[in-house]
């Protein structure tokens, strides 16, 4: 719709052009979506640790815990007095009963045995420990770097 000029001297507008204020709307629409899944996915990154040997590992429930101290079963933000339920939840949908722990480099010793713990009463069978693949010869740096016996 467009605003009608006046045909006399003396009439009021009564026809909005509302098509600036739509256009408006959707690129604040389209700027609020793409900022959001950039946030969900800042939320949970995870720098995991280096290891000499891999292996691809899909199967069972994965549980995140950040630098922040968030906690996330398969992408599922939870506290962690819900964490066992939650687990309890994820393990009895999948056929195998492993739990993959991805944790943050930065993460403590002591929140990760706490974690697994609660991951074993919710009936975990198997752990397994996620970490990235360290680059030929990288692991080898890391061990004899500085502050070690070998460096």
């Amino acid at each position: 719709m467009a605003v009608s000029g006046p045909k006399t001297g003396g009439e009021v507008f009564w026809q909005i052009n509302i098509t600036p204020l739509t256009d408006i709307f959707l690129v604040l629409l389209i700027i609020f979506m793409v900022t959001t899944s950039v946030t969900i996915e800042a939320a949970s990154h995870v720098d995991l640790p280096l290891a000499e040997n891999t292996s691809p590992e899909n199967k069972g429930v994965i549980v995140t815990y950040t630098a922040q101290h968030e906690l996330f079963v398969n992408s599922k933000d939870v506290t962690e007095r819900d964490l066992e339920s939650a687990l309890t939840d994820a393990l009895t949908r999948v056929d195998s009963k492993v739990v993959i722990f991805q944790g943050d480099e930065k993460v403590l010793l002591g929140d990760m045995i706490r974690i697994l713990q609660i991951a074993k009463l919710a009936g975990a069978q198997q752990i397994a420990i996620a970490a990235k693949r360290a680059a030929p010869g990288q692991f080898q740096r890391l061990q004899t770097g500085p502050g070690t016996a070998g460096g």
